[in-house]
């Protein structure tokens, strides 16, 4: 038997140590999270999309009483810059949330159904993708790439 280790790396930053695009990048995402629609959890979550021209999309979490009927803010983000710009790379993805019961002051990382997700797109775009995460305040934290925080990715090669 052999084991084998496989690291994750996360730079972790202050707001104010953030490169002018992310600071763009968080204030739209933190924008999408005020309108999310989570009456049920009431835990809203915002995410923002940097294209390779810089344009940005935004997203939010949309519950549903029927709780598998809602979808997460980074897959409607993502899949939405897909569908309206199917040319475009998405270069970064900024991710916020909070929560109505209590401060989120630690990083939200996406949830593994995003993090799959987001994994097609890298592969498709044959690019990486920035993730970059934070709760309501606090730290911030980076990854270079979902594939840091989905190391064995599962995609077609795989089929």
């Amino acid at each position: 038997m052999k084991t084998i280790r496989i690291p994750v790396f996360i730079e972790e930053f202050d707001v104010n140590e953030l490169p002018e695009d992310i600071l763009r990048l968080k204030e739209e995402a933190e924008k999408a999270r005020e309108n999310a629609y989570a009456p049920y959890s009431k835990f809203k979550v915002g995410a923002a999309v940097m294209l390779d021209d810089e344009t940005i999309v935004t997203a939010n979490n949309q519950e549903n009483a029927a709780y598998p009927s809602g979808m997460c803010a980074e897959r409607i983000a993502v899949w939405y810059a897909g569908a309206q710009y199917p040319d475009k790379k998405i270069i970064k993805l900024f991710i916020t949330a909070r929560s109505s019961s209590q401060t989120l002051n630690k990083p939200v990382p996406p949830c593994g159904a995003c993090r799959q997700s987001i994994a097609e797109y890298e592969v498709k775009q044959h690019q990486d993708i920035e993730i970059w995460f934070m709760g309501e305040t606090g730290k911030i934290w980076h990854s270079p790439s979902l594939k840091n925080l989905l190391p064995l990715v599962f995609d077609g090669s795989d089929l």
